[in-house]
């Protein structure tokens, strides 16, 4: 099949017609808000605190792991 110019306009309104009715733009209602006023800032300190909560841990769990293994291999060892 040959894709031609009418072809691609019948693809269009094929696809435009599937979104619906559009509203223009001036109907809409945003409201402005300052960038300051997102928060986006304290959710990133949020983010980093937690990676460095879990970057604890995982040294932590990672040590206890070490002593569990060392203990293992003791103990296979002296059977």
């Amino acid at each position: 099949m040959k894709l031609t110019s009418e072809l691609l306009k019948k693809i269009i309104e094929e696809e435009v017609a599937k979104f619906g009715d559009m509203k223009d733009v001036e109907d809409v209602k945003a409201e402005e808000v300052d960038a300051d006023e997102h928060g986006s800032d304290k959710a990133l300190e949020k983010k980093i605190d937690y990676i460095k909560a879990l970057k604890i841990e995982e040294t932590r769990l990672r040590n206890r792991l070490k002593k569990i293994v060392e203990t293992r291999a003791r103990v296979l060892h002296s059977i």
